[in-house]
């Protein structure tokens, strides 16, 4: 064997010291879930700064040409009971104070401490350089070595890095209102204490308006407690914008809250506006929590196991293949929940899991980039049962304890950080909706499985449209592609009214007793306002040309393997405040939806015309925008709505009002492309493409390959600036748009195509008996999708299993009525 010095000499060109901008991945393995804590700890490569657990280190030696490794190992320390730790499970005394990870007065990044062995390995030998060898290396090697190694453990490794961006909740920007404020001369002053709101006598939660000085109490929550959205209503008589929390104002800030730009806010003239009424900032003292110490406190108790465990009961661990755990990066229980499900689906664990060998041999240089190898490393991670072990504890040297909820589990970084790359959303550490997160990430394995099985096919299938003018009689049928059933909550359907309304009179009348009452509402009357008729009052009739009523009717022109279900709970009050309706809803075990199969057009009925409405264009051929009702416009963009999905709704509904415009942005609030320039039907080039202009034929082929004719991949492109993730976007959006696109795989044809050619095949479905079992829900605590908790059920082996992030236990009393996300699978008849 060569000698370590001479080995180390003829590699040093390949060994370099980490500059700012370099990704240092010395926390996890690009492959897998190893880490330094790990049986073999991790070996990061001296040169591309990738990690890689024992098992993957050889192989990424042979492929790269790589000798020089990291190699780093860690053990964990045995904890000591301090005045920071109560020593029992519970969080640390010392608690947060800002909405943050990692920086002061924030929450902790990693509260465990380690031992720490690191050492420079040679491959394929595995010969080992401890820094104590350097010292008698010549100069040129141990300086190059030592700097490398020093470099790599003070950086930052790339975990740390996504951990800690985006979190600070306490960025406020400076309120526009706030520089010149109007402050009325009206005498009054506010006294240090004994607050009470103006209207109704509440003595907290109340807030100050910087205006006038009025003392109301802020806005009602779902559940009934807050307050009574006395400030609210006042700035709507009145337009003053600014208030103050009483009971946040100290030497240092208060909790402001701008009405007008519906956010926390920050007063630089603060200590002015408050003297205006008498209130000395510096001499006040907090009585009440601020809005970030509020969510803070919600954030806590979600993490605690017994706000979500089974109705107090201690639920047994469960371990094994199929069973682990998933650790909680920073409200990313969504994503957790969501993951779990996909891969009990077969079409999820054939294309990744089984494949892996295939998937790994030929990742790419930089596999923490690639979308596939991601995939196939999470989904290995939850079903070889490999992390499914019982984390250890520390204060537990011997192993002698029983066996607690949580696991080592695995950390889902590396995903989160690629599917979340370059969204708004999904990129940060806040919380967000599950269903959201469930179509965005279809939608990336759409993008990515441009050949071979694609597994979201498991949950396609095709919806079908019936609107019948109520004038002529005549019908038109469209189809469209679709993912999720959404359906809507029939309040007034409620099956314990009685108890409800009386709920809601002790609450008015200040009972601080009165419990809670969940309405209840029959799944029959959700499916009923699913499938019944909706009566169009504003549909242009192309047999009758003009306006007239007509009724839309939903149908399945397909029935998919996998049928998720989405209880719509969460909706705007009339303030267009969101609130989450607090329902229970008896969902079946088994559904059969055979009723509802689409039958296409019947024996006798007519069609009709297709003819375009009377096009909303100047006669000046050169102009290419619509002419529309500016003030319609105006006052949808003040409601919020992105200008350009405004011009659509004004557009698409004939210039009719606001109601109707109002109307389609309900409906399509949902659409990927809602936001995306307006394009009009008789002009396929979109912004920054001129019909002429030449499309990318790589785009052309990519989307010919997913199933769709060129002449649909080219009015895709178009209209979407020959952007091809755009383009993707759109075609599954805009199916009843394009002309060609009534015939698909399954489904039935709605009208033959030109000069009797064979429509071209639209997005391939499966399709099969409309009956169904539920083995899966996803359920979530707390007041928005922004906030709160997810956590999943999913039956495995006819045991139903709650997986709570790191916590994987049998469940005794499954929540079924409680569920936000429901997933059924056929049946086979």
């Amino acid at each position: 064997m060569a000698d370590v010095g001479e080995v180390l000499m003829s590699v040093l060109s390949t060994i370099r010291v980490p500059k700012p901008g370099d990704r240092v991945h010395k926390d996890e393995c690009a492959l897998s879930f190893s880490s330094p804590e790990s049986e073999g700890g991790l070996f990061v490569c001296m040169n591309s700064f990738l990690g890689f657990g024992s098992q993957y280190v050889d192989r990424h030696h042979a492929r790269s040409g790589q000798r020089a490794y990291l190699h780093i190992t860690r053990t964990c320390k045995a904890k000591k009971e301090d005045d920071n730790n109560s020593g029992s499970g519970h969080p640390p005394k010392k608690k947060p104070t800002r909405l943050a990870i990692g920086i002061e007065g924030g929450f902790d990044v990693d509260q465990q401490q380690y031992e720490e062995d690191v050492k420079v390995v040679i491959l394929p030998d595995r010969q080992e350089v401890t820094s104590d060898d350097l010292g008698a290396m010549p100069d040129v090697v141990r300086e190059r070595v030592s700097l490398s190694m020093a470099g790599i453990m003070a950086a930052d490794s790339v975990s740390h890095t996504l951990q800690v961006q985006q979190w600070d909740g306490e960025v406020r920007q400076e309120s526009r209102h706030a520089v010149d404020l109007k402050q009325l001369d009206n005498g009054v002053k506010i006294p240090p204490s004994g607050w009470r709101c103006e209207v109704c006598d509440l003595q907290e939660n109340l807030w100050m308006n910087l205006t006038d000085g009025k003392v109301l109490c802020g806005r009602r929550y779902f559940d009934g407690t807050g307050g009574n959205n006395h400030a609210l209503l006042h700035f709507q008589e009145t337009g003053y914008p600014l208030a103050v929390k009483l009971g946040t104002i100290t030497p240092d800030g208060a909790d402001v809250y701008s009405y007008d730009e519906d956010d926390m806010v920050l007063d630089s003239k603060l200590p002015e506006h408050l003297s205006h009424f008498g209130i000395d900032m510096m001499t006040m003292e907090k009585t009440e929590r601020t809005m970030t110490e509020l969510e803070i406190a919600v954030n806590q108790r979600v993490g605690e196991w017994e706000v979500i465990q089974e109705s107090g009961t201690t639920l047994r661990p469960l371990f094994g293949p199929g069973l682990t755990g998933m650790k909680n990066l920073g409200n990313s229980c969504y994503l957790n929940s969501v993951m779990q499900v996909l891969f009990t689906v077969p079409d999820f664990q054939s294309k990744y899991v089984s494949n892996i060998d295939k998937i790994i041999d030929e990742a790419p240089s930089d596999p923490t980039q690639d979308f596939k190898t991601q995939i196939a490393k999470l989904g290995y991670g939850l079903l070889s049962g490999e992390y499914s072990k019982p984390a250890p504890d520390a204060g537990d040297e011997n192993g002698a304890s029983e066996p607690r909820g949580d696991q080592i589990g695995i950390a889902p970084r590396m995903f989160k950080a690629l599917v979340g790359r370059g969204h708004p959303e999904f990129s940060t550490n806040r919380q967000q909706d599950a269903q959201e997160f469930l179509l965005h990430f279809i939608n990336m394995v759409e993008r990515n499985c441009r050949s071979g099985a694609n597994p979201s096919e498991a949950f396609r299938f095709l919806v079908e449209e019936r609107i019948v003018c109520q004038q002529s009689q005549k019908a038109k049928y469209t189809q469209r592609v679709d993912y999720i059933v959404q359906l809507p909550v029939p309040m007034d359907q409620a099956t314990n009214t009685e108890e409800l309304q009386e709920a809601e009179r002790r609450r008015e009348e200040g009972d601080s007793s009165a419990l809670t009452v969940r309405a209840q509402i029959p799944f029959t009357a959700c499916m009923a306002a699913l499938s019944e008729p909706e009566i169009l009052t504003d549909f242009w009739s192309s047999a009758v040309q003009s306006k007239t009523t007509a009724t839309k009717t939903t149908r399945f022109a397909s029935f998919p393997d996998h049928l998720v279900i989405q209880i719509k709970k969460f909706t705007f009050g009339l303030d267009w405040v969101p609130k989450k309706l607090d329902v229970s809803i008896d969902v079946p075990d088994t559904l059969d939806l055979s009723s509802l199969r689409a039958t296409g057009q019947q024996p006798g009925e007519e069609l009709l015309p297709e003819v375009a409405p009377p096009p909303l264009m100047t006669p000046d051929v050169e102009v290419k925008a619509p002419v529309l009702d500016d003030s319609t416009v105006s006052q949808l963009c003040e409601m919020g709505f992105p200008l350009e999905a405004c011009r659509k709704a004004v557009y698409y509904t004939g210039n009719t009002g606001i109601d109707a415009a109002m109307n389609w942005i309900m409906g399509h609030m949902d659409d990927p492309d809602f936001s995306a320039p307006l394009v009009l039907p008789g002009c396929s080039s979109g912004a920054g493409t001129t019909p002429t202009e030449s499309l990318c034929e790589e785009h052309l082929a990519t989307i010919v390959s997913m199933g769709f004719s060129r002449d649909q991949a080219t009015k895709a492109l178009r209209a979407t600036s020959n952007v091809l993730d755009r383009a993707v976007d759109w075609i599954f959006s805009h199916l009843d748009d394009l002309e060609s696109m009534d015939v698909s795989e399954g489904g039935r044809s709605a009208a033959e195509s030109e000069g009797g050619r064979e429509p071209p095949p639209g997005p391939r479905v499966r399709d099969g008996p409309g009956k169904y079992e539920l083995f899966a829900f996803i359920s979530h605590m707390g007041t928005s999708t922004m906030c709160g908790h997810y956590v999943c059920h999913i039956k495995k082996d006819q045991q139903w299993v709650i997986f709570n992030d790191q916590k994987v236990c049998a469940s005794e009393k499954p929540p079924k009525d409680l569920g936000y996300l429901y997933f059924y699978r056929r049946v086979a008849e």
